[in-house]
């Protein structure tokens, strides 16, 4: 049950603190991949997936190195290994990886600043200050928020809580539970990666393949997670659930990214919002489908959005870490 008490405790601990301002582990990943990046970059696709498999497996490396020190430590406190010492030596390990579990959760995780920035952006619009609005956008996503009205930064912002929710809690959950700490870091390595070179430009169309790809393949199963997990907690906004599942089967493919649909489609049909249209990123103009059949976000559909997100982060730890255990639960009975 360690790795479990770890998982929750790493979302409390992000719950309570949220992102460090300076030094965040992220951060630090992020100017080891620039490096690196900066003496693997060609125009090429096969160099680029060296440059992606060379940072993720760097990353599971780290998390396999943390386990093996959790177990070189509680080793070394007990050199007979019998008796009340054994006792004391598995009671060392299991709290060494609670904690090397809790502060990877902690680091890879990012809902907690996510609705901080939702809710700062609502108290801009609510207060009509437009100005001050568009620049905290970029904190939430890479769109162009200089001609955006309140409603069109509302729309933004929502999309962008919705997508985020997956990216930034209910995966890096997800993977945690099926493998561990060395699964925490290698998914916010592929997150983090995509964010680096796996958008759409001339620079990263071929070499950031790879990584976009990896990132699509990690999120499949989270985002769809993240849609119906949204379904469930739609009364909790007033959303009606039949609402919001009848717009994830019907809108949620619409989307251009196989992901990000899913989770934008649910969200739209709880809230009773229609997001999509118009995104302009840069000199690059995207034409989205709609979802949903409802009216135009408005900047109070902010906070409702933050708290469905944090209803769906919770969910998703009781979801992912709960069968964690159940499997373990239910292996250890078949060996005995």
């Amino acid at each position: 049950m360690t790795t479990e008490k770890g998982l929750w405790a790493g979302l409390l601990l992000d719950a309570v603190a949220g992102d460090p301002r300076r030094g965040h582990p992220v951060a630090a990943f992020g100017r080891a991949a620039s490096a690196l990046e900066r003496r693997l970059y060609t125009d090429s696709r096969a160099r680029g997936a060296v440059f992606a498999a060379t940072c993720v497996l760097g990353a599971v490396g780290l998390g396999i190195a943390a386990d093996a020190v959790v177990r070189n430590t509680a080793a070394r406190t007990d050199r007979m290994g019998r008796g009340p010492r054994r006792v004391d030596r598995d009671q060392t390990r299991g709290l060494a990886r609670v904690v090397v579990t809790a502060v990877s959760t902690w680091a890879v995780l990012g809902g907690t600043s996510l609705g901080r920035e939702g809710l700062a952006m609502a108290a801009a619009l609510e207060a009509c200050d437009v100005e001050a609005a568009r620049r905290r956008l970029p904190h939430l996503c890479g769109r162009d928020p200089g001609a955006l009205d309140a409603k069109e930064l509302a729309r933004a912002t929502v999309e962008s809580i919705a997508e985020n929710t997956s990216d930034a809690a209910v995966a890096p959950l997800f993977w945690g539970s099926v493998f561990g700490v060395p699964g925490l870091l290698a998914y916010r390595a592929v997150n983090t990666l995509d964010a680096m070179v796996g958008h759409r430009s001339p620079r990263y169309l071929r070499f950031g393949w790879a990584a976009a790809r990896l990132d699509d393949a990690a999120n499949w199963a989270p985002a769809r997670l993240t849609g119906l997990l949204t379904v469930v907690c739609a009364p909790l906004v007033g959303g009606s659930p039949r609402v919001a599942y009848a717009i994830l089967r019907r809108d949620g493919a619409a989307h251009p990214s196989p992901n990000a649909g899913r989770c934008e489609a649910a969200f739209a049909g709880a809230l009773g919002v229609r997001l999509g249209g118009v995104n302009v990123y840069g000199n690059r103009v995207e034409h989205r489908p709609e979802l949903g059949d409802g009216r135009a976000a408005e900047p109070y559909d902010i906070r409702r959005a933050v708290r469905l997100s944090q209803a769906v982060t919770v969910a998703s730890a009781v979801v992912t870490v709960g069968a964690r255990a159940a499997v373990r639960a239910g292996w250890r009975s078949l060996r005995r």
